[in-house]
């Protein structure tokens, strides 16, 4: 059912082109991106806020090209969205109206607070366990806020404050009383409710920022989504990449591209932090873009239905044999309700595992051979929404190691993410059990199971052809546990 949508962020310092594309009702992924710094907002700021010739042709060359590369993909459908130096230029229409009679497209300028809300939604519906936060969105011409509070959007607002705008009226922080004052006078309109330990990091700049932390502390995994830090521990880092001379920014892991604007960008994060309390940061791979999509599928609710993650269900959709009916998940959910009394495991490694067992043959795709690790791939760089990096981890682990004895050299990189070796090691005989038995057994019918005194009884009314040989070769998370199979229905 693949159906693609385009979205485009024309922001002050650059336009990005995102593809979702659709792979059932409410899963998608990422089909393709495109990015131009355009500075649709340059020499704007210091003119009375209108928009310069130069610019406007540039980001017209630009939405054209996007235009092009949107017809080449299929998209159904093209949503573009103009954010701050459109919405402040007294010429925003004359230009709005130059993109529609030349190219034929339709730019929407969304005010300040529909663009908060837009990154709280891709917020609220993509990052795990949100219940209460501020999201804050640093752009080139304004810094967008929005309260999270009770697993619901309360409040969204907008400053006038962005990194292009700070570089073009003091001169790449030269002035720094005057910068000082501006942004101290632009901070009193956060209302004091904004207050929040949990602050959730949106834009580039702020990944940036992220990404320069993961460097530096040469974190395992390397998606930006859902990495978290405490603000206390890399404050110092932060600074340093504010007063370091511009050509040492790459000692920090700052890309060229950023090095114009990071320092204004790393100013207000931490001025904006102080002002709110943060402890927490946690790092958004999605915003306006993806709150934009979302707004345009998900029902009047705005949230997916109860139980589902748009990326397990991509993933299974994209790399699945829809023809097979795997029970595994039902198997493992089964075998952790009944071996409780033993693993004593908290009842969030249940959906984990879960999520696990939906996940462990999509590496199968690409080749049977080696699949385990191609799906621990798949696992760590594709599953892409609502999950922690200590869920993917865990995922990844207890699927890589199908069963087998984990040693803990393997698990080095990530242990600092990763529960103890015992929890480890009952998730992942679980789940190897239930795979097994999905994969010898007709699926006709349902297996059931029971464990008394250190017995797992298998249930089922037609034989399990598995041989003694291959669950032997699962390592057990207890030396005191046997399994017995074939037993008839209780």
């Amino acid at each position: 059912m693949a159906k693609r949508t385009a979205v485009v962020d024309l922001g002050s310092n650059s336009v990005r082109l995102v593809i979702f594309e659709k792979t059932s009702r409410f899963a998608f992924h990422i089909f393709a991106e495109y990015k131009r710094k355009v500075r649709l907002g340059e020499n704007a700021y210091n003119n009375g806020k209108i928009l310069q010739e130069e610019a406007m042709q540039r980001t017209e060359n630009t939405l054209s090209y996007f235009k092009e590369m949107a017809n080449k993909h299929k998209c159904k459908k093209m949503i573009i969205i103009g954010t701050s130096a459109l919405r402040d230029a007294p010429n925003s229409k004359e230009f709005i109206k130059r993109i529609k009679d030349k190219l034929g497209l339709n730019i929407r300028c969304i005010d300040g607070k529909t663009e908060s809300y837009l990154g709280g939604l891709a917020a609220l519906n993509l990052i795990s366990n949100i219940k209460n936060a501020v999201t804050l969105d640093i752009g080139g011409g304004s810094s967008e806020l929005c309260l999270i509070k009770d697993g619901a959007i309360k409040e969204c607002i907008s400053l006038d404050i962005g990194t292009v705008r700070l570089k073009e009226l003091f001169y790449d922080l030269n002035k720094l009383k005057e910068l000082d004052d501006f942004l101290d006078k632009a901070l009193k309109s956060i209302p004091q409710h904004f207050k929040n330990e949990n602050l959730i990091s949106i834009g580039g700049s702020l990944r940036a920022i992220s990404s320069s932390i993961m460097q530096k502390n040469s974190y395992p995994i390397k998606t930006l989504h859902e990495f978290k830090y405490k603000l206390s521990d890399e404050i110092k880092h932060i600074q340093r990449i504010i007063d370091t001379d511009f050509e040492d920014l790459s000692n920090y892991g700052i890309k060229k591209e950023r090095f114009d604007t990071i320092k204004e960008g790393a100013l207000i994060f931490l001025k904006i932090a102080k002002k709110l309390g943060t402890k927490e940061v946690i790092t958004s791979g999605v915003g306006v873009r993806e709150g934009a999509f979302l707004d345009d599928i998900l029902p009047a609710n705005k949230k997916f239905p109860a139980n589902f993650n748009p990326s397990v269900r991509s993933l299974q959709d994209r790399f699945l044999n829809k023809d097979d009916k795997n029970l595994t998940h039902i198997y493992c959910a089964k075998l952790f309700d009944k071996l409780n009394s033993s693993h004593r495991l908290d009842k969030r490694y249940k959906s984990i595992l879960i999520n696990a067992a939906k996940l462990c043959n999509i590496g199968s795709y690409l080749s049977f051979y080696f699949s385990n690790e191609h799906s621990t791939y798949f696992i760590l760089n594709a599953l892409n929404y609502n999950f922690s990096h200590e869920d993917k981890a865990l995922i990844a682990i207890i699927i890589k190691f199908a069963g087998k004895k984990i040693n803990p050299f393997f698990l080095e990189n990530y242990k600092d993410l990763l529960p103890d070796m015992q929890n480890i090691s009952w998730l992942n005989f679980i789940l190897a059990f239930a795979r097994l038995l999905s994969q010898h057994h007709s699926n006709k019918q349902e297996l059931d199971f029971d464990y008394k005194n250190n017995t797992i009884y298998v249930y089922s009314r037609q034989n399990i052809d598995l041989a003694k040989d291959e669950f032997k070769k699962i390592a057990l998370p207890s030396a005191n546990i046997i399994i017995a199979l074939n037993q008839k229905p209780r």
